[in-house]
């Protein structure tokens, strides 16, 4: 005779949304000064995300940061292709971040400037993004 147990998958579950509160960092001064919540708190992960090169530093996850150094002295085609998915790929991996696009190059000379649409649960952001060629 086979034990009879509960049917754990097919229970009812609650998801919640856990706050995105965190450290306020001020860039100007170099400070940590009180905290941020909501879309402020997501333009400043999205900072942080763009401004960390993945694979560098053991404190964070394989999945966090940007792959962007090694796009150095590829062609400028190759290089805005690459930047376009990576930036997509590491920007994802934030719960809070539902998609990128709009994606616009201005190159001058080795450095190639980068603006796109960040849509998140709180609402949109611009930002931009140097990187050198």
């Amino acid at each position: 005779m086979l034990p009879v147990t509960g049917n754990i998958l097919e229970q009812d579950f609650k998801v919640v949304q856990v706050p995105s509160k965190t450290f306020r960092l001020d860039m100007e001064r170099k400070r940590v000064i009180g905290t941020v919540d909501g879309l402020e708190a997501v333009k400043q992960a999205v900072f942080c995300i763009l401004n960390t090169e993945r694979f560098d530093w053991l404190i964070y996850s394989w999945n966090y940061g940007v792959e962007l150094n090694g796009l150095f002295g590829k062609s400028t085609g190759l290089v805005k292709a690459k930047i376009k998915k990576r930036i997509k790929e590491a920007l994802q991996q934030d719960d809070r971040i539902q998609s990128v696009d709009t994606f616009s190059f201005e190159g001058n000379g080795k450095i190639l400037h980068v603006r796109f649409m960040v849509h998140t649960t709180y609402g949109e952001i611009m930002m931009e993004r140097e990187v050198s060629i």
